[in-house]
């Protein structure tokens, strides 16, 4: 079967690899749709370390084609979208509804797959770059089969981020002012969770003003073209001279870590969801902390997937979330490259891989 793999040099489209049949509690997904993140291309560039080689992707949705003993809450022809988080449901954190702070979740990951012979890992506990992949059964979340399976791709990972930051961890309230600096995939995601959530000033800055239409659409009242003005903090200022309830930072720079504290009104707070190169350190006033302000760091949007997931369907249905809007483009799974570049390059809101069958 086809896949995306890195084997520590560049990304290459194989055809020969090979998944094992689902265990216990493990569901094999046949992948319709994967999209491409920012954090699929970081484990290329060395951002995000990982042990190789690896399949990548971590964002998709599809069909069950199996399922191993003990599983029960989807069956095959089932349309599931897949989340990243492999938590145990039994720990403490699991127990408390925190999965994204599991420890079973995190840096633990397994070998599925094999490619002449040779095991290769499993990256986000997913590997969505691959026609079918082996997850647990946690991961999978059942969906309503009138979903396009290339927007539902998505629900797993930008929609997850960004909009979990904003209603689980964050929890804006109606009234309040956002400061969104990025408006890429998990920005506009950002942007309509605080449109749902009823904020009422939206301020998204950033530096490629093409993406302005798309930040209005999603759920901005303002936008910041950070490239276009001399000092991009002082328009935001303008637009909210006392400073934001919420900032959030989803480019993963440090200088702009800095900016979004910066840019707190008291009691604000900073949520950062950007991921900088690993050991980059950001500096702040400490002093400004002392007026109720927190830098709240976010994984996964504090998400609770089984929940989450189909209460973002449910939005889409009601035409309260956007989905198809995010999609900008798809790409066959052999043109991975070129979808890479246009991500890379900032032609694109979200690429897509597809798997024609």
């Amino acid at each position: 079967m086809r896949g995306v793999i890195f084997d520590g040099k560049h990304p290459l489209v194989a055809d020969d690899l090979e998944v094992r049949a689902p265990g216990p509690g493990e569901v094999l997904v046949a992948v319709a749709a994967a999209g491409l993140c920012h954090s699929d291309l970081s484990v290329a560039d060395g951002t995000i370390p990982y042990p190789l080689p690896v399949v990548l992707g971590h964002e998709g949705a599809g069909v069950v084609e199996a399922v191993g003993p003990g599983v029960t809450h989807v069956a095959p022809g089932d349309h599931v979208a897949l989340s990243t988080l492999a938590a145990c449901g039994a720990c403490g954190e699991c127990d408390r509804g925190r999965p994204t702070m599991c420890r079973e979740s995190i840096g633990k990951p397994a070998r599925p797959f094999t490619r002449k012979g040779e095991r290769l890992f499993h990256f986000a506990s997913c590997s969505a770059f691959a026609e079918r992949t082996v997850v647990k059964a946690v991961q999978a979340v059942r969906i309503p089969t009138d979903i396009p399976l290339t927007s539902a791709a998505l629900i797993g990972c930008a929609v997850l981020t960004g909009v979990g930051a904003v209603l689980n961890r964050a929890r804006v309230r109606p009234g309040a002012s956002v400061v969104v600096i990025g408006a890429g995939g998990v920005g506009l995601n950002v942007l309509q969770g605080a449109r749902i959530a009823g904020a009422s000033v939206v301020v998204a800055v950033d530096a490629n003003p093409h993406k302005e239409t798309a930040a209005l659409q999603f759920g901005a009242t303002h936008f910041v073209g950070a490239g276009a003005v001399p000092d991009a903090s002082a328009a935001v200022r303008a637009i909210l001279p006392a400073g934001a309830d919420h900032a959030f930072e989803c480019v993963g720079d440090t200088g702009l870590v800095r900016q979004a504290i910066d840019l707190l009104d008291r009691h604000g707070q900073a949520v950062l969801l950007g991921v900088p190169p690993a050991g980059a350190e950001a500096s702040f006033s400490v002093s400004s902390l002392y007026l109720d302000k927190a830098i709240l760091g976010c994984r996964y949007g504090s998400s609770r997937p089984q929940h989450d997931i189909a209460l973002y369907a449910r939005l889409y249905q009601e035409g309260r979330l956007l989905l198809d809007e995010l999609v900008t483009r798809t790409y066959p799974v052999e043109d991975f490259a070129q979808a890479a570049d246009d991500t890379l390059n900032g032609r694109v809101s979200r690429a897509v891989l597809t798997f024609r069958r």
